[in-house]
């Protein structure tokens, strides 16, 4: 043993140094020519799920011979032969002229010649493959030689596990590329961080607040009508703090049903509640250390604000069902298109959350109100929508770009979003239909005194004036105030009568100026 030990302490430091298990054969092949008559050094691997014999690797240290079999497919006999000589853990010994049957036949790849040394990699319990070492022609394996190939095992399946975590970290690698080319191309991206429009014009503002606030630790209230992009401004505040290696997790609040909104924000123990079958984390575990967006946070039922405030105020919660205060550090953001302020003066939202949470307000202002970031908005949904439908790249026109303009936008970006896909569709490839997308039939040409006028047009000089849309919308809702006595929500008030969402009809009210308070109880 002392006269293998300096080669020994060779072969170890290659198995170790390369992760590869090719580069780790030919270099230990090359270093057992001082002490063994080796001309191959082969290593295969066994893998009994799909019952195969595989050569990973093969060294030499002589002239280079082809390896005529490199994959070797086992019955279930075969297999179930093999497994049982792996788990006896020896050296086999095989002359020159050995009858090619049995385990040697399984093992050693046809047309190899020469004596040959067998024995079994990754120990007698999980055997992962085979090591055979071939001598060159003339040369015979002695007792010590079969010794010294006991002693190669263990390095060599080192070498083996370190390859096979290789192969399995490259497919793994392989599968969540595929998996991230296929989501891209689901969501019409080039790249999985998102893109914030805007953020030079309209957005410049709220740009300025998120790069203000991203690097303290305070709670950040976004508010903003449907669709303007508030979970977006929220991640982008998350990868510009500190916690951006941390968790980001978006939880709606107004889509938890109100009995199980406890257990899913902060977990439960097992036996909390019929169906209780497990512990489970909350939300607030599973953001430790990161952000927890809470969208629409106007929903969340008073109950779960106090707990909400506990952890705002010390940073513990108590799953449901559990005696135990779990300490989490958690960054909330919160967004809500509700008037939180008119909810507190109503009871319906604690008045002490409300200050926790509104310590660094963020105002999204809706995209009629920044109407310059339509165009580049325009494009940017053409190019996501091309790369979707796998349709040509299309850009809108400009007329394409009045139209969108000048369009109200009450579903703001996410609207836009929407109509751009579904121009895309319309289109075929061949152009973007953005007028058929919004609803607008192009004016009909209609023959009058030998000539073409559009059939708009005329009708238009034969109407009386029109009042400016705002202003024909400002009468609209008054007059609708004044039947409904100025009640804006339930079955008998005015966005019920007017069809509008009451959160963005009172926006609509405070941009027109229009003070609703004055028509109670006429």
């Amino acid at each position: 043993m002392e006269k293998f030990h300096e080669i020994l302490l060779n072969v170890w430091k290659e198995a170790c140094r390369h992760i590869e298990i090719g580069e780790s054969a030919a270099t230990i092949a090359e270093m057992l020519l001082e002490r063994m008559p080796n001309l191959q050094v082969l290593v295969r691997q066994l893998d009994p799920q799909r019952s195969c014999l595989e050569t990973v690797a093969v060294g030499f240290s002589g002239p280079e011979l082809p390896v005529r079999e490199s994959r070797r497919e086992l019955s279930a006999a075969q297999m179930r032969e093999l497994l049982a000589w792996c788990r006896r853990g020896e050296v086999s010994y095989w002359p020159a002229d050995t009858p090619k049957e049995g385990c040697y036949e399984l093992i050693v790849p046809p047309g190899i010649e020469g004596e040959t040394l067998a024995g079994p990699l990754g120990g007698k319990r999980s055997p992962t493959g085979v090591l055979v070492l071939v001598s060159a022609s003339g040369r015979r394996y002695e007792p010590r030689h079969r010794r010294m190939m006991g002693i190669l095992l263990e390095p060599f399946t080192v070498a083996l596990e370190n390859d096979g975590r290789l192969r399995e970290m490259t497919a793994l690698r392989e599968a969540a590329e595929a998996d991230k080319r296929s989501l891209l191309t689901r969501l019409g991206r080039k790249q999985l961080a998102d893109r914030i429009v805007g953020v030079e014009s309209g957005l410049h503002s709220v740009m300025e607040r998120v790069e203000l606030v991203a690097r303290s630790d305070v709670p950040v209230l976004i508010f903003g009508e449907t669709g303007t992009g508030k979970e977006l401004v929220a991640r982008a505040i998350h990868r510009r703090s500190p916690r951006a290696s941390g968790p980001v997790i978006r939880v709606n609040c107004g889509a938890i049903p109100p009995e199980l909104i406890d257990s899913q924000l902060f977990g439960h123990e097992r036996g909390a509640f019929t169906g209780a079958v497990e512990e489970r984390k909350g939300w607030f575990e599973c953001a430790d250390g990161g952000t927890l967006f809470l969208d629409e946070i106007g929903e969340l039922p008073l109950a779960a604000q106090v707990r909400l405030l506990r952890i705002l105020q010390d940073g513990w919660m108590e799953r449901v069902g559990g005696h135990r205060p779990i300490r989490v550090d958690v960054r909330i953001v919160a967004a809500t298109h509700r008037d939180l302020a008119a909810m507190v003066a109503e009871s319906k939202f604690r008045e002490d959350l409300w200050y926790r949470i509104a310590v660094f307000p963020i105002l999204l202002p809706p995209l009629r109100e920044r109407r310059e970031d339509i165009p580049l908005l325009a494009r940017h949904f053409a190019e996501r929508a091309a790369n979707r439908f796998g349709l040509p790249q299309l850009m809108p026109t400009e007329e394409d770009v009045r139209l969108l303009i000048d369009y109200p936008w009450p579903g703001n970006v996410r609207e836009l979003g929407t109509v751009m896909d579904r121009a895309a569709i319309l289109g075929d490839g061949i152009r973007l239909e953005v007028a058929k997308a919004l609803g607008i039939t192009p004016p009909q040409r209609v023959k009058g005194g030998g000539r073409e006028t559009p059939r708009g047009a005329r009708e238009e000089s034969s109407s009386e004036t029109l009042l400016p849309l705002e202003e024909a919308m400002r009468r609209h809702i008054e007059k609708a105030l004044t039947l409904t006595k100025g009640r804006i929500e339930g079955a008998s008030g005015t966005a019920r009568a007017l069809k509008i969402n009451p959160h963005t009809l009172r926006a609509r009210m405070r941009k027109l100026g229009i003070d609703w308070s004055q028509y109670r109880g006429q």
